[in-house]
């Protein structure tokens, strides 16, 4: 989705195709997944974004429709994979019918200078999925020098998104990321923010800055223009 719009003037509908509607919470069941993904149809938001144990059925149901499916991995507590397993799940969670991944980074390599491992990490999940992928890159928990380096080896690691952050606990999405990571971005590399986005202005500024796409649980909140402060949001 592409940013060069006024996003002022967008209408709650209209943001939809911007959101990638996420659904991640731990014991959901089957039917209220079935109901998450059948949300995105009717909104027609971007993608239904799922934990890769329902990306199956997300993508039974979303076949034929063009709502991609999304998913993620070595998430919630981000660098805690294997490069060899993120890359072997990357592969099944593509073969299951994902069409887009989310990853977390190797934090602890870029902080122990371990570049070229943080960067390989990245292309073995780019080589093995063939799909597009977006990083998490926690920039809060970067120093200006370490978020400087993420973003070139990400791409350098062929990734097709620079994300700021995996959750609103690392970071609420804001525009200030949103436009350091645009800045960046090279090569037909985009942006998706992501951080307990809750509110219609909210998203609004945040593809004025720059993001193609925001990753939110709000979105039926934010294009009904009915959000609160309670509304859970990753």
């Amino acid at each position: 989705m592409s940013s060069t719009v006024d996003a002022a003037t967008l209408t709650p509908a209209q943001l939809a195709p911007y959101i990638q509607h996420t659904k991640i919470e731990v014991g959901s069941t089957r039917q209220e997944m079935i109901a998450h993904v059948e949300d995105a149809m009717k909104y027609g938001f971007s993608a239904a974004m799922v934990p890769g144990s329902w990306v199956a059925l997300t993508a039974s149901i979303l076949k034929g429709t063009g709502i991609e499916v999304a998913s993620a991995l070595d998430f919630p507590t981000v660098g805690v994979m294997t490069s060899a397993g993120k890359a072997a799940e990357a592969a099944e969670l593509v073969r299951l019918g994902a069409t887009q991944i989310d990853i977390g980074v190797q934090i602890g390599w870029l902080k122990s200078g371990m570049y070229d491992e943080f960067r390989e990490d990245i292309a073995g999940v780019v080589r093995a999925s063939g799909v597009p992928i977006k990083v998490m890159l926690e920039l809060p928990l970067l120093t200006e020098a370490e978020k400087e380096l993420a973003v070139q080896l990400s791409m350098e690691a062929g990734v097709a998104y620079l994300k700021n952050a995996s959750s609103g606990q690392i970071e609420t999405a804001n525009p200030e990321s949103v436009r350091y990571l645009v800045a960046r971005a090279k090569g037909g590399v985009l942006v998706k923010a992501s951080g307990s986005i809750k509110h219609l202005a909210q998203a609004r500024a945040l593809i004025a800055a720059g993001a193609s796409l925001l990753g939110t649980s709000a979105g039926i909140e934010i294009i009904s223009d009915t959000s609160s402060a309670e509304t859970k949001s990753y």
